[in-house]
């Protein structure tokens, strides 16, 4: 295991590749950012809007996929009232088990200010069962909720007739993951190659004895429809300079945007503008800490080094304090959710655990061999 020489990111995050120079594809990336014409890249997204004109009878420009979060709730303003544009906002629901509170306000916050929003809701009962499935098969309770989630909004824009699907940022670029590349910086149609959507696509759900009829929302449109539709995705964060999750949050929350009140401690979440649809996902978060030796903290602190409002050595100590970060209650929910007991839970967390980055011992406790900002 080794580290971005910049910032925290280490090599294990899947799909990633450091320069011979020691830097990680974000911290590269954001080094030639100083160097953007921002003008020229605005022209840019005007020249491509203008080959995707609005047809005579419909009512919307683009789609935008949304959870009611901070990128969200800054994407669809920006279209709106930067852009012009008349988007249709996409939203994938969650069963009242998953959804926050929260989550349902700030949803509503996007319709009292007023955009069009149309809602895509997965069968409870399947949506459950695939969790559970999800769980048991990888240690990751998402991977059939994910795949929905990315699946709805292209299928959505397949289902209205509209050819521009806005994204946020772009992972190869902006996070690492170098399989989503495509053409051009801000083309995301590669997008169904990132580790979230290219995990076996429905197989595993198939083999699992659920029906193909009954998995139309987790189906990813292929290639060939992309084609036959025109469908083109484009990164909204290509075209802005101040794209950050800090950013997103503070200019979100000032339009109304509610974010999360619970510590640090039990959410790993520095700022809580993060996943505010729902509180699993800190589940997952530890998760990939313990299969990867990375979570959301470190995501965090990689964005404030590359923005020099953090320290390298800062971020090395809130690293240490809070990745691992999940609470006992979000546990228990969730496993009362799927119908498992909270010593299987870390019964499958343990035996999912890198054993080359940690050790266990026979009272369960997990201890890091490498060192925060150094590696093995």
């Amino acid at each position: 295991m080794k580290y971005c020489t910049h910032c925290l990111q280490p090599d294990t995050r899947p799909n990633t590749r450091f320069t011979e120079a020691g830097l990680c594809p974000a911290c590269d990336y954001f080094g030639r950012l100083a160097h953007v014409d921002w003008q020229e890249r605005f022209d840019i997204l005007q020249d491509l809007l203008s080959t995707f004109q609005r047809k005579p009878g419909q009512q919307f420009d683009c789609i935008i996929g949304v959870s009611g979060g901070k990128d969200s709730t800054r994407q669809a303003l920006w279209v709106r009232d930067k852009l012009k544009l008349r988007p249709l906002l996409a939203c994938l629901t969650y069963p009242p088990e998953q959804v926050t509170q929260r989550g349902v306000d700030n949803i509503s916050n996007l319709i009292e200010l007023g955009f069009d929003v149309v809602m895509s809701a997965p069968a409870p009962g399947t949506w459950r069962e695939l969790m559970r499935e999800s769980f048991e098969r990888f240690t990751n309770w998402a991977r059939s909720t994910e795949l929905a989630l990315f699946s709805s909004v292209p299928q959505l824009a397949i289902r209205y007739d509209i050819k521009l699907i806005l994204w946020g940022e772009n992972p190869g670029l902006q996070l690492g993951d170098l399989k989503t590349l495509g053409r051009t910086g801000y083309d995301g149609n590669n997008l169904r190659n990132m580790n979230t959507l290219s995990g076996g696509g429905l197989d595993w759900m198939l083999q699992s004895g659920h029906q193909l009829r009954d998995l139309i929302p987790y189906q990813y449109p292929s290639p060939e429809e992309f084609d036959r539709h025109g469908l083109q995705i484009v990164y909204l964060g290509w075209f802005l300079g101040d794209w950050s999750l800090a950013n997103n949050g503070m200019y979100s929350a000032t339009n109304g945007l509610q974010i999360r009140e619970d510590t640090v401690a039990n959410t790993g979440d520095l700022l809580g503008v993060t996943s505010l649809d729902e509180d699993w996902v800190t589940l997952n978060q530890m998760i990939k800490y313990y299969k990867f030796g990375f979570g959301r903290v470190t995501d965090y602190v990689n964005e404030e080094i590359r923005l020099g409002r953090l320290s390298r050595q800062r971020g090395i100590e809130l690293v240490e304090a809070h990745d691992n970060a999940c609470s006992d209650e979000y546990i228990d929910s969730f496993c009362h959710y799927i119908g498992i007991t909270s010593g299987y839970f870390w019964n499958k967390v343990h035996a999912s655990l890198n054993r080359d980055l940690f050790d266990l011992d026979s009272q369960g406790r997990i201890t890091r061999k490498f060192k925060v900002g150094v590696g093995l």
